[in-house]
């Protein structure tokens, strides 16, 4: 499996084919992921980008984040 996030697909696409990520993701800050209702509407159109200013995480903060944590990031 390659280990790679698109940083511009909804999070819900990322999250099918990484399940592993959503621990990580609601422990920087996407705390909406951890209700199954945001998970299966507006996970489904909002991309990691646009999720982190949504929550005023930074990106290079999810970045970083993702990157020490093996895996690569596509923009």
């Amino acid at each position: 499996m390659i280990n790679c996030i698109d940083l511009t697909i909804p999070v819900a696409e990322v999250l099918k084919e990484h399940p592993e990520l959503k621990p990580l993701l609601i422990d920087l800050g996407f705390k909406p992921l951890a209700n199954p209702m945001m998970l299966n509407t507006v996970a489904k159109v909002t991309s990691i980008s646009a999720g982190s200013k949504l929550a005023g995480i930074s990106i290079e903060t999810v970045k970083e984040t993702l990157l020490c944590n093996g895996y690569e990031i596509k923009e």
